[in-house]
């Protein structure tokens, strides 16, 4: 019996939500308390060491400056070194990627006369944003493809009615952080382009595409007409995000990111945070996507050699700094061997929860950042046979409970 099981006496009779918070706490708690990890995002930190990351502020920008009111000053600041890095006109902060993407292709829709928005089936305001777009932004997505990849230029030449932009999202995560190929995109943009629709990047991690691309992010930004960047996701700042584009489109962007209620008062802690972000994390993205490769390697034969009967680490080499692995066992028995690894050993090398994906088998997202650089291949290997003996014991333990034993 887990830990928890003995901890609470039955878990039969735990309702799920209930058990689903006490292992998702079990978790955390593993996770600050590990001495090993391949990531340690800041979201996850204390209040304190969140604080923290403004310590060295002074190097960011003039702390002597007028603050911030509704938008000017560092939030200014902000918004031209993201200009800057994009190749783009201009750029205007908000506080969130869904109210930028809305905000951006509603300002498309306007002035392409077709709020059609042709999107993937798995693109997160498809999955994530209950149905925003036609709720609150009088859009109409329309599914180019639900295939595990980006839409292919025949799909988008081919698609069986109008849209007035394309939105594709890079990398698109809930497929397991895939990218296209360079040559793939710059055509899946001149399909779009032949049928007069405009191109909007949900750039959310595309700080971390330019090792897959081999380009730099102006380049790869300036292929869309628009595109949206997120502060906190890979940057590690506290929040908030980014539209770039043309400075016709992003003036227009602000006057409905006001009427959004995206005008907020004063944004300097996360403006500062984004500015850190730029300032220590960009730079270190490229090292995080190669050794995520390193890792992603490590852990296909750390499986084979552990003799577990299947695993898949998708895409076989990341595209990114992040991906997948999937097992073929149940959300439950994985987290459980997760956790009392982390908690046994101090090392946790599955910090992500594990989502069910059909009977016995379950996916977790890995993530390399800072933290993992540490990690060699030989690390990598010893601790996936430390899971996999754990995976062995609560199998088990899983399977006498299935049949009453």
């Amino acid at each position: 019996m887990s830990e928890l099981a003995e901890q609470d006496g039955q878990t039969d009779e735990m309702p799920d939500e209930e058990r689903l918070k006490q292992r998702r706490k079990r978790r955390i708690s593993a996770y600050r308390d590990a001495r090993r990890v391949l990531a340690r995002p800041g979201f996850l930190g204390t209040l304190r060491e969140r604080l923290a990351l403004l310590d060295d502020a002074r190097d960011l920008y003039d702390l002597d400056e007028p603050s911030d009111i509704y938008g000017n000053g560092i939030v200014e600041a902000l918004e031209e070194k993201v200009a800057g890095l994009l190749g783009t006109e201009a750029a205007a902060f908000f506080p969130t990627g869904t109210m930028a993407q809305q905000v951006a292709l509603r300002c498309w829709a306007g002035r392409t006369g077709n709020p059609t928005v042709a999107v993937h089936a798995l693109a997160h305001p498809e999955v994530h944003e209950r149905n925003a777009f036609s709720q609150v932004s009088g859009l109409r997505p329309v599914r180019v493809t639900s295939e595990p990849r980006l839409p292919t230029a025949a799909e988008v030449r081919d698609f069986e009615e109008p849209f007035g932009a394309l939105m594709l999202e890079l990398p698109l995560r809930d497929a397991g952080l895939v990218l296209p190929s360079w040559e793939e995109l710059t055509e899946v943009v001149e399909a779009a382009r032949e049928r007069d629709a405009v191109v909007h990047f949900d750039g959310a991690r595309l700080w971390e595409s330019t090792v897959h691309f081999g380009r730099p992010l102006d380049e790869i930004a300036g292929l869309a007409d628009s595109v949206y960047v997120s502060f906190y996701k890979s940057l590690d700042g506290y929040g908030g995000a980014a539209l770039a584009g043309p400075r016709t489109l992003v003036q227009e962007a602000r006057t409905w990111r006001h009427r959004y209620g995206g005008q907020i008062f004063q944004q300097f802690p996360t403006a500062l945070s984004a500015l850190a972000g730029l300032e220590r994390e960009l730079p270190r993205l490229p090292a995080y996507v190669a050794h995520a490769r390193v890792v992603a390697a490590a852990l296909r034969e750390g499986f084979a050699a552990a003799g577990v009967p299947w695993a898949r680490v998708h895409p076989g080499v990341p595209h990114t700094n992040e991906f997948q692995v999937w097992l073929p066992y149940g959300a439950d028995v994985l987290s459980e061997a997760a956790i009392r690894q982390g908690e046994e050993t101090g090392t946790l090398l599955f910090a992500a929860p594990w989502d069910e994906k059909g009977p016995g088998l379950a996916l977790t997202e890995v993530s390399v950042r800072s933290a993992g650089l540490e990690w060699t291949a030989e690390d990598v290997k010893a601790a996936v046979a430390e899971f996999a003996s754990r995976l062995t014991e609560e199998a088990g333990e899983a399977g006498a409970a299935g049949t009453g034993q």
